[in-house]
């Protein structure tokens, strides 16, 4: 175990109730709040009539952005930091899922910075203070409420990228399960494939002796195994959503990370693929985790061998470690196959793609490497995404 600091500051307001505490929190970051908030889903289930009401019966005057979707832009982030710099806005309140929570996180953190938000994304710069961030989540998938991510897609070349920063994590999060009754089953198995895979990420990795976070991680990831079928054979199953929800906020708050050095390796893959063919995130890693896979199962199949025995059940005797980790693909991807994910590029309908385009836009020298459970150059993510195909 490697020496590690753990802080999170993100206050997190879980359950039926937990719409009811919007106005206590809001009024202490003052009377104007930006919300930044999807689609019509909002408005259909009848959420954004709540939240605006209780807004108004605290005094809070209300501007919007609306119509953000999945890979978000960054004209819309520029486009938030400039309504709250004109009005003097002192909250942002993202209503949604990851796309909407990570606008608002760039929203936040541009508008007291006098320099390009996109910096931020690029490593450039690094942000010293952000407007309080208040979440209430409709989406259980990227952990973006309790985490220090924030990934956006810049229109000019299309180029998704993601920084981490304490500034990022939310100053209050509301969770109520019930909100995720209504979303289409398509989203909510790639809400599970992005929570597993957040795990997953932190799972294979070649520092020893993490015995403790190795099991939490475990545990995280059968409790998705187990209740991932619940939610699709019944959408309003609360304890399933609850146990789901939950779940993913925990996945990515870096709880789990302590003491251990994760890949992201298909998360940067994952990126490109998404940015290019604007598929969902949840879809894009179901297609690339495996094909990393049976990448990295050359290297190092170790932790590999132990995902498939104690995350899949494959039996200690199935063969040598090799063939137990592919064994544990395959399990995975019929994992994915049952929620209905693709697992290949050919079943998203994505064909002839230019491996090396990708690659380049992922690592732009040669020198530029990503991941740590195996080490990835240009040549590597080629391969992987050949194997995705």
């Amino acid at each position: 175990m490697i020496d590690f600091v753990f802080q999170n500051p993100a206050k997190m307001i879980f359950g039926k109730t937990a719409l009811s505490h919007l106005g206590e929190e809001a009024v202490k970051y003052g009377d104007k709040a930006l919300l930044v908030y999807g689609g019509g889903s909002v408005k259909r289930n009848g959420l954004y009539d709540q939240v605006i009401a209780i807004l108004t019966e605290n005094h809070i005057q209300v501007w919007e952005i609306s119509g953000i979707v999945p890979n978000p832009r960054l004209s819309r982030v520029r486009e938030g930091i400039a309504v709250c710099r004109r009005e003097g806005i002192g909250l942002v309140l993202a209503l949604g899922g990851g796309s909407v929570i990570d606008t608002a996180k760039g929203i936040a953190n541009g508008v007291p910075d006098n320099g390009d938000v996109w910096d931020f994304y690029m490593g450039k710069r690094t942000p010293k203070k952000a407007l309080p961030l208040g979440v209430i989540l409709t989406i259980p998938a990227s952990g973006s409420e309790m985490s220090y991510s924030s990934v956006i897609t810049n229109e000019d070349g299309m180029l998704k990228r993601g920084f981490n920063s304490v500034t990022n994590v939310p100053t209050f999060s509301i969770l109520n399960p019930e909100w995720s009754f209504t979303l289409p089953p398509y989203q909510t198995a790639c809400g599970c494939v992005d929570i597993m895979a957040h795990m997953m990420e932190r799972y294979f990795t070649l520092v020893p002796h993490v015995e403790l976070t190795d099991r939490l991680i475990a545990a995280g990831m059968k409790t998705i195994l187990h209740n991932a079928f619940l939610v699709m054979a019944n959408p309003t199953d609360y304890d399933a959503r609850a146990e789901v929800m939950w779940t993913g906020a925990l996945a990515h708050n870096t709880l789990l990370h302590t003491g251990r050095v994760g890949d992201w390796g298909s998360h940067k893959v994952e990126h490109e693929l998404s940015a290019e063919y604007d598929i969902a995130h949840g879809a894009g890693l179901a297609i690339v985790f495996p094909a990393w896979m049976k990448y990295a199962v050359v290297q190092h199949p170790a932790k590999i061998a132990q995902f498939a025995m104690e995350i899949l059940d494959v039996p200690a005797d199935f063969g040598d470690e090799t063939e137990i980790a592919l064994e544990g693909v395959k399990r995975l991807e019929t994992f994915y196959k049952s929620l209905g994910m693709p697992t290949r590029l050919s079943e998203a309908g994505i064909f002839g793609v230019d491996y090396d385009k990708l690659a380049t836009r992922a690592l732009p020298t040669e020198d530029a490497t990503v991941g740590a459970y195996i080490v990835l150059h240009n040549k590597d993510i080629v391969e992987i995404l050949k194997l995705a195909q």
